[in-house]
């Protein structure tokens, strides 16, 4: 009776799921919230609690997560990452302080303390990589100049989950200063030497694992992954980060051809992860928290922003592009609510949990329309003030008589630059044309 019952539960949780994620898909926007909101639904205080299943889809949200970083790492190769841990730090940096200060502040403001400042610092951190690529593919951007610039910050954020998550495991559970160290020093000691075994032997890994039957590659990969997070996840690191370094470590068909076999498996675990946290927070606790995320979410945005276009105009992007990349990353998501998860296990702030689940669906929301209207927006803007300043400089002009002792024709020979602005680089015709050159990823 019990495993009827399970069979129910679970078995409607799915089928909710695929008509969430094809209502999402009709009016393309990220169906994230919407899995949120269903776990909202069937959790602590929503409209009809699970029972039989909750043990099981526990087991499937931290599957889920595993299989996101996974994807994420198959994504990038070494070299790649490498590459733009030597170009694009200054961005990383910068993408650091901007939006990771912002979360650390208002957990201290609240008065949750030191620990829940770092945590919701990670939350307020890191961008959507799933949000962000599918919003570049939806709104045909994959070939814009600012493209690789945005990848390369999401790339440097990956990066950093490898240090940043090892460090929250350690602060969460209560180790010292010295138990703490020495986490970090593991965790840097194993990405460092995955690295570098993936940069000089990925042809090598890559080949073992290799199958051309499509069945032995996925019980191979899917394997190896679950067996490196569990050793990473005993070693105190994290099993999402062993997952990842394992996706960096595969190249070529190898990971094209798991990419191929494991998206499936990444959706269907992937969602129900969501469903899990939402599972795990109390409707009722997100209107005392609803105000600080919603300013929250505004604060960061707009760093999100400033990180993008900052970037891009130190890569030598026009204006245009520079808002476009800002634009694309304001959405986070699945980072977020992992950071967060981390937390909500751990009891460390009952708040934390509903002030990041009505953050993360007020930007997974926000996120896709600031990718599309943010450029429109800031040009519509630049030009209107540009039109301002042309008609208050030319009124000076007129109202200003020209000196006695200046020859007539000094007035009528005035220089067209002190009546007209110079246009703005972002109406240059020769940056309008390269912003839609295609530029592939490297």
């Amino acid at each position: 009776m019990h495993s009827a019952v399970f069979l129910i539960e679970f078995g409607a949780i799915i089928l909710g799921l695929g008509l969430l994620g094809r209502f999402a898909a009709r009016f393309r926007f990220s169906p994230i919230p919407l899995y949120l909101l269903a776990g909202l639904a069937f959790g602590e205080g929503g409209l009809l609690p699970l029972g039989a299943s909750e043990e099981f889809v526990a087991i499937g949200a931290e599957i889920g997560v595993i299989l996101l970083l996974l994807m994420l790492g198959l994504e990038y190769t070494a070299s790649d990452l490498v590459s733009n841990l030597k170009t694009q730090y200054p961005a990383g940096l910068v993408d650091c302080a901007l939006n990771a200060l912002p979360g650390a502040a208002v957990a201290l403001l609240l008065g949750w303390g030191p620990v829940a400042a770092v945590v919701l610092a990670g939350v307020t951190w890191i961008s959507s990589s799933g949000v962000i690529a599918k919003v570049l593919g939806d709104l045909g951007r994959l070939g814009n100049r600012e493209t690789p610039v945005i990848l390369s910050i999401l790339v440097l954020e990956d990066l950093a989950m490898a240090v940043y998550l090892p460090i929250i495991t350690a602060l969460l559970a209560g180790a010292g200063w010295a138990a703490g160290g020495a986490t970090l020093a593991i965790a840097l000691g194993v990405a460092g030497l995955v690295l570098m075994i993936a940069v000089r032997y990925g042809r090598h890994i890559s080949r073992f694992v290799s199958s051309d039957d499509p069945e032995k590659l996925l019980l191979v990969v899917l394997g190896l992954t679950l067996l490196v997070a569990g050793i990473a996840q005993q070693l105190q690191v994290s099993a999402a980060v062993g997952a990842f370094l394992v996706g960096i470590a595969l190249s070529g068909e190898v990971a094209d051809g798991a990419h191929t076999l494991l998206s499936p498996l990444r959706d269907l675990f992937a969602a129900v992860f969501f469903v899990f946290f939402g599972l795990h927070t109390d409707p009722a606790s997100i209107p005392p928290v609803l105000l600080p995320a919603l300013a929250l979410a505004v604060v960061t945005a707009l760093t999100k922003i400033a990180t993008g276009y900052w970037a891009a105009r130190r890569a030598g992007i026009s204006a245009k592009g520079r808002w476009r990349a800002g634009g694309a990353l304001v959405a986070r998501g699945e980072f977020s609510i992992v950071i967060a998860g981390l937390a909500v296990s751990a009891g460390i702030e009952p708040s934390l949990g509903p002030l990041a689940t009505a953050y993360v669906l007020i930007l997974v929301v926000l996120g896709p329309l600031t990718a599309r209207f943010t450029e429109p927006v800031a040009m519509a803007l630049g030009a209107r003030r540009r039109k301002a300043d042309g008609r208050g400089r030319a009124d000076r002009s007129t109202d200003t008589p020209a000196p006695a002792s200046a020859p007539e024709s000094a007035s009528v020979a005035a220089p067209a630059s002190a009546q007209t602005p110079a246009p703005d680089d972002s109406l240059t015709s020769e940056e309008s044309d390269s912003d839609e050159a295609a530029v592939r990823r490297p």
